[in-house]
């Protein structure tokens, strides 16, 4: 009988590809459900790791983000910026295109991505609002909408 865990691991897998499911929910995990029961956060002991929202999607939390960066092989999931706005990131800020020296190419608008310094540290996790593309060619726009920065 498959568990709510696999069940969520099968969505992972599908969200962000083959073995995201196992890494994000190994171990012991806590989900925090709805008043109708429905999945809605899932913890570790290192915290947040996804929220589960209504439209069947994860938003990642920065210790599901840690996770998943060791389970994928870059540049899948990845938005790479330069030092120059590095602070920034980790305070929170937005990721703007013209500070963007990598991405994924299969980054969609939308997508949950790991943003990360040139060297591979995880400095933040946040939503893509624009494609891999449209992250390389333009000059001006928000490319990630970040939604929790890590501090040093």
């Amino acid at each position: 009988m498959a568990t709510d865990v696999d069940a969520l691991a099968t969505v992972a897998d599908y969200q962000f590809g083959a073995g995201a499911g196992a890494a994000l929910f190994a171990g012991d995990v806590t989900i925090h459900r709805t008043g109708s029961g429905r999945p809605q956060q899932i913890h570790a002991d290192e915290g947040r790791l996804v929220s589960y929202g209504t439209d069947g999607r994860f938003t990642l939390g920065v210790a599901g983000g840690r996770r998943l960066r060791a389970a994928l092989s870059p540049p899948a999931s990845r938005v790479v910026v330069g030092d120059e706005s590095e602070p920034f990131v980790r305070e929170g800020r937005n990721v703007f295109a013209k500070f963007v020296r990598r991405v994924d190419p299969a980054v969609r608008p939308g997508d949950e991505v790991l943003v990360e310094r040139d060297d591979g540290e995880l400095i933040a996790v946040g939503r893509a609002e624009l494609s891999a593309d449209a992250m390389a060619d333009f000059e001006t726009g928000m490319a990630v909408a970040v939604r929790n920065g890590i501090p040093e």
